[in-house]
């Protein structure tokens, strides 16, 4: 089986000019078919909508009261906290206004204020990853500190204990996602404190304070300490579960590109991203992400518009004879497991495995 050198040498052409010049013939179309125009009216009922509902919501928190009940309150939090940090995102990728420092305000607002992110950490990041998708030593997104999702991680620091959890990760990948909401938080606030140059430090510094230990005078005042911990546990893994299971479809499971590869900007963004089929419910659910390529390709498009750009950019990619991966959500979810299952367990072509599994998902 090819991995990803050959599959990208396999394709027709290798001149740099080419290469460029068949990504901005697609980017073309795109822009004659207005899909990178503005959405006002439905971005600024989202923005308008969101902090009425959370509001909302912690009316009704401290309405129910000292009861085990609020944990169902807990989870709608988890939902409504995730659902306005992929509304964040939007504005971090500048879906939203013409404005970058428009963008910025409300990114800051709704990430650090509402949700407790820090959207300079979180830039910092998604700016390299957006940059080359599942590449050696250049996304973080591969680089995480328990699950090895690369065989070149996975041979490191091979103590006992890391070895029989990489050994059984496939297992522990879901269970592990709930404590990314604990981890979103820890790392915002490392972020903020940390020396280096941060845009808006102590503004991000005073809106993480206000949310975070807010958050926690209000749910220690409304629920007795036993109710409040239980409440504070369903709702952080929560809401890290479903921000896990909403990224984790999206290029886990695809190929990785070594360190010292060049890839187009056509192919590096597509080759290793993968669609999610679904109806508008996936959209909702998802923010958007199940559009991953369409959203890599163009960043800056719209949320309600990516949509309409999947067929165009998939058809486009069958002309230029490039893979373009679409496949169901809980078979991406048995993708993403049995291929950091192999890759725990010690399987050195992982460039390989994705591949073939794309062909049996994709018929």
């Amino acid at each position: 089986m090819g991995d990803i050198r050959s599959t990208v040498r396999s394709r027709p052409g290798d001149a740099r000019h080419r290469s460029s010049s068949t990504f901005t013939e697609l980017a073309q179309q795109i822009r004659d078919r207005g899909l990178l125009r503005r959405r006002y009216g439905y971005y600024w009922s989202k923005l308008v909508a969101a902090p009425l509902i959370l509001a909302a919501c912690l009316i009704a928190f401290v309405w129910i009261g000292d009861t085990w009940w609020q944990l169902f309150t807990a989870a709608v939090l988890a939902i409504l906290f995730t659902q306005i940090a992929f509304l964040g995102h939007d504005a971090a990728h500048r879906q939203i206004f013409v404005s970058g420092r428009w963008n910025d305000w409300i990114s800051i607002i709704l990430g650090d204020l509402l949700v407790g992110m820090s959207y300079g950490w979180w830039q910092h990041k998604h700016t390299r990853h957006h940059a080359n998708p599942n590449k050696l030593a250049a996304d973080p997104d591969i680089e995480l500190p328990v699950i090895a999702v690369t065989a070149e991680t996975a041979m490191k620091h091979r103590g006992p204990v890391l070895a029989w959890l990489r050994g059984h990760q496939g297992l522990l990948f879901f269970p592990i996602l709930f404590l990314e909401g604990i981890s979103l938080h820890a790392s915002s606030v490392r972020r903020v404190l940390a020396r280096g140059r941060l845009e808006r430090r102590w503004v991000e510094i005073v809106f993480l304070s206000v949310r975070m230990i807010g958050y926690l005078v209000l749910v220690f005042l409304v629920l007795s300490p036993g109710i409040a911990f239980v409440f504070l546990a369903v709702q952080l893994g929560l809401f890290g579960f479903y921000m896990g299971v909403a990224f984790a479809p999206n290029h886990k499971g695809m190929p990785v590109v070594p360190r010292d590869m060049t890839v187009d900007f056509l192919r590096r963004q597509v080759l290793m991203s993968r669609d999610i089929r679904g109806g508008r419910a996936i959209d909702v659910a998802m923010g958007g992400l199940n559009y991953q390529i369409e959203h890599h390709l163009f960043p800056s498009m719209p949320r309600p518009h990516l949509r309409r750009a999947a067929p165009i950019i998939a058809a486009y990619c069958r002309e230029q004879d490039v893979r373009y991966t679409q496949t169901g959500l809980f078979a991406s979810y048995a993708i993403v497991v049995r291929y950091i299952n192999r890759v725990g367990l010690g399987e050195r072509d992982v460039f390989s495995c994705p591949l073939v599994e794309q062909r049996s998902a994709i018929g």
